[in-house]
């Protein structure tokens, strides 16, 4: 089956080589830790047991916060390691934590690549956040006696059909897989459904409720808007983690916003998802005929250029973006109008904030279903749903600040995922 599996991966990577080259060149994608990908990992502190953490990008290493968090309280002679696959979620699990863990690209799933990183991280546990299950990682740990856990496991509505497609692998997988801790019912069922066998599955809850901070104050908020010149009674629009192709719909919504009396107040900032947009983005503002600054001239500039109250804004940075949101009068989480699948919207819900999102949140069912069943949050067809949902909450501050408190008691309620699955860890390692 390894041999199998590791032709497979050989006759994909020539596949979508010509692609990542056009990404090493044109965004300067892949570039680096092609040694960690190869297996070569080095340890902070070699002599202690290890527990070893993989979250794909910026989502799960955000995910991954809380337990981190409790595992360095809770268990404190492992060493815990942290693995990405993307440069923005090693860049994000970086700026969290290399002056204390080991961060590191996770290794290509071939047999030979995969034995060799093992070896050198010698984990006592590996937690793969969401759905992180790699066929020889968890083969080669099975083999080696390293329990596996799928930590705040998911398995969206675009994904399960393809996994049954590959059912036989899957189940091979799930059954070799330690434990799954889903974050719901349905989710839990999908599991069963391609093999995981039921008392290896507990359904925990998302950590996503336990990351978002309920909070009504974010450090370096007030800095931000100093730097920006966003007045304190300012109505701003905040669109968070946006997608190719929804840019143009926001831009065209403000347009008409703001040729009302009532809104020209009204003040827009967009935050793409992926770096490698942000020069599209600005593009794009200015084909609209709108002044715009972006953040990154001003973050870290003594000396920043000075801005009009009514100045569009693009978020260029990463890491910013929940101050961003603490500062919004209304949010649109993004990645919803196109159908990409969302982004996550506990934070801004978290915030107290009014929050609006489109159709396309198949990423994100469980919280969605959970804002909307307590009217915490707005869901709207298309562009022309959107502008009346904006038109109405700006107009009447009292369902607007309804939905925010709603969606707020939304978060408080589903929290306590990361005590669950810090539990049936523990378990784990302390039976050993």
């Amino acid at each position: 089956m390894r041999l199998i599996i590791d032709f497979a991966y050989l006759l994909a990577a020539i596949a979508i080589s010509p692609k990542v080259i056009y990404r090493m060149l044109r965004h300067k994608r892949y570039r680096a830790g092609w040694a960690n990908r190869l297996g070569k990992i080095a340890r902070k502190n070699p002599d202690k047991k290890a527990i070893w953490i993989h979250a794909v990008s910026v989502g799960e290493v955000n995910a991954a916060r809380t337990i981190i968090d409790r595992l360095k309280q809770d268990l404190p002679d492992y060493e815990i390691v942290i693995s990405t696959t993307t440069d923005t979620g090693f860049d994000r699990a970086n700026k969290l934590y290399a002056s204390e863990l080991a961060v590191f690209y996770f290794p290509l799933d071939f047999s030979a690549v995969m034995r060799r990183a093992l070896k050198n991280i010698k984990p006592a546990i590996c937690l793969l956040m969401e759905l992180e299950v790699w066929p020889n990682l968890v083969d080669t740990a099975n083999r080696l006696k390293i329990p596996v856990v799928v930590v705040n496991g998911r398995i969206s509505d675009k994904s399960f059909p393809k996994y049954k497609i590959i059912n036989p692998i899957m189940r091979k997988i799930f059954r070799q897989t330690t434990l799954i801790l889903p974050q719901t019912e349905e989710y839990a069922k999908r599991f069963k459904a391609l093999g995981a066998p039921k008392d290896k599955v507990i359904v925990t809850g998302s950590l996503k409720y336990d990351t978002a901070q309920i909070t009504d104050k974010i450090e370096g908020a007030d800095r931000l808007a100093e730097k920006l010149n966003i007045k304190q009674n300012q109505r701003l629009w905040v669109t968070g983690g946006t997608g190719p192709d929804e840019e143009v719909l926001l831009l065209r919504t403000y347009m008409k916003l703001i040729a009302d009396d009532k809104f020209k107040d009204l003040r827009l900032t967009i935050v793409p998802r992926k770096p490698e947009r942000f020069n599209e983005v600005a593009q794009l503002i200015i084909q609209f005929g709108l002044p715009f600054i972006r953040y990154s001239q001003i973050k870290d500039n003594p000396n920043p250029p000075k801005t009009d109250s009514r100045t569009v804004i693009l978020g260029d940075t990463m890491g910013d973006l929940r101050k961003f949101y603490s500062l919004a009068t209304i949010i649109f989480v993004g990645r919803s109008l196109v159908p990409m699948g969302g982004s996550d919207m506990a934070e801004a819900a978290a915030l107290g904030k009014c929050t609006i999102f489109g159709p396309y949140t198949f990423n994100f069912n469980q919280t969605v279903d959970a804002l909307l069943a307590d009217k915490g949050a707005i869901q709207i067809k298309d562009a022309d749903e959107l502008f009346k949902a904006l038109e109405k909450c700006l107009s009447d501050n009292e369902l607007a600040q309804n939905i925010a408190n709603n969606g707020r008691e939304v978060i408080r309620k589903n929290q306590g995922a990361t005590q669950r699955t810090i539990e049936q860890i523990k378990k784990l390692l302390l039976n050993k």
